[in-house]
């Protein structure tokens, strides 16, 4: 057995004993040689293959038919017009499914959230020792959102009065408005 050094001279096959261990039997050393392939490859016989899952063919299942008269019209329909009906009316029905799903938000509430974000950048900014750069922005985008907070307010009002006094009599106006 021999183990490759680096100046390409054979290292000797013991090494002298140490008192911290004892001695490595030489059969456990590894070799520098590669391992040798086998001369020829494994075959397996026919007769395992065959056994195997190998030779079986997958069954037939038989996939849903096509509406013929329904293609033909739609390709009638493309040949005629350009546009393919079949996907106008998805796009309509996804569309209008995104509309029931999601109610157009409230901007009055989205004013309040932008508000909120703004006053707690600027205590972040303010942690960080650079409220001084941004303070002056944020308050002036403060401001303009609570006075477009105000505007909404006020026509909301004016409509609950509107519809206040078209509900009671003349005589109740006068309490609504004090």
């Amino acid at each position: 057995l021999l183990v490759c050094s680096l100046g390409g001279d054979a290292l000797p096959i013991q090494w002298p004993p140490t008192y911290s261990k004892q001695p490595v039997p030489t059969s456990s050393l590894p070799a520098c040689q590669p391992s040798r392939l086998p001369a020829r490859p494994h075959r397996r016989p026919a007769k395992v293959c065959q056994a195997g899952d190998a030779y079986i063919r997958e069954k037939f299942k038989p996939q849903p038919t096509r509406d013929l008269e329904k293609e033909k019209r739609r390709l009638q329909n493309i040949l005629a017009t350009g546009k393919d009906e079949v996907e106008d009316e998805v796009e309509q029905v996804l569309v209008q499914r995104k509309e029931q799903e999601t109610p157009e938000p409230d901007r009055f509430e989205e004013l309040v959230n932008e508000v909120q974000e703004r006053r707690e950048f600027l205590a972040e900014m303010e942690a960080l020792g650079q409220a001084k750069e941004y303070q002056g922005i944020v308050l002036t985008e403060i401001s303009q959102k609570m006075h477009e907070m105000e505007i909404i307010d006020k026509k909301r009002s004016e409509e609950i009065r509107k519809i206040m006094t078209k509900d009671f009599p003349a005589e109740n106006k006068s309490n609504l408005q004090d």
